[in-house]
């Protein structure tokens, strides 16, 4: 490995508890906030995704041309994928007729290959070796694919397998209580187990959204989505504020 990479700069967050409370928090942000553009203005899926793709593309971008690890730029942009994956996911299963189920499937064939292919052109999957351009870009496509691949799971368990919100909430909340006991007690790869979690947790964040803002007789609350995006940012706002993160560090 050249020295410019050894001494390149992670603009990744370590990964703490704070980590997967804020990420849950911005996954059912994106649910709110997607269904707000969509469905309350009444834009449609394609349209929304159009806008909410300029808008990652935009944070992407200041995201890997940054100099160092700037904790709002970077949960901006987590949120950019996370409310894009929203429309995206609901227009291939509603607006393409492919269902809940083809859509899963697609989507998950996307984001095992482009693990694949990060990992044979960088060499590494990890977060902590996330520390040159490229490695950036391989990193938010992936997480572009999670974040929509996710939501689709999410409706799809919510939804087709009739679990409802609050079901299929305690359904993602009980696996990724067991990732994080294989985390501590096991010798899985702890790159598989964080990729693992990290699709987890947008399904998790996509029924806990709907449960949110869907109607009373659909087994929701029926909240403004306005209202719960708005609350959801502040509280992502305020845990940056009150537990700054650190860039990841290389563990050798």
């Amino acid at each position: 490995m050249n020295s410019s990479i050894k001494n390149a700069i992670s603009k990744v967050p370590e990964v703490t508890l704070v980590f997967w409370l804020i990420k849950i928090i911005a996954t059912t942000l994106g649910e709110t906030g997607g269904d707000a553009l969509s469905m309350s203005l009444g834009l449609g899926y394609l349209i929304s995704s159009v806008v909410f793709g300029i808008l990652f593309l935009l944070f992407a971008y200041a995201q890997i041309r940054a100099r160092k690890f700037h904790p709002f730029l970077y949960w901006g942009t987590i949120i950019a994928t996370t409310t894009l994956g929203t429309t995206l996911a609901d227009f291939a299963d509603r607006s393409l007729g492919i269902g809940y189920a083809g859509g899963s499937s697609l989507l998950l064939a996307l984001l095992i290959a482009s693990l694949v292919i990060w990992h044979r052109v960088i060499g590494s999957i990890a977060v902590e070796d996330i520390q040159t351009p490229k490695a950036e870009m391989f990193y938010w496509v992936t997480i572009m694919f999670s974040q929509t691949l996710g939501t689709a799971l999410g409706d799809w368990s919510a939804d087709t397998a009739a679990l409802g919100y609050l079901g299929a909430a305690l359904v993602f909340g009980g696996l990724l209580i067991l990732i994080s006991l294989a985390h501590l007690w096991t010798h899985i790869s702890k790159t598989a187990l964080f990729w693992a979690a990290f699709v987890l947790t947008r399904p998790l964040g996509a029924v806990l959204g709907d449960y949110l803002d869907k109607p009373i007789t659909h087994g929701g609350l029926e909240l403004s989505r306005y209202s719960a995006s708005a609350v959801l940012l502040g509280l992502i706002l305020f845990l940056i504020w009150v537990f700054p993160s650190r860039a990841a560090k290389k563990s050798h």
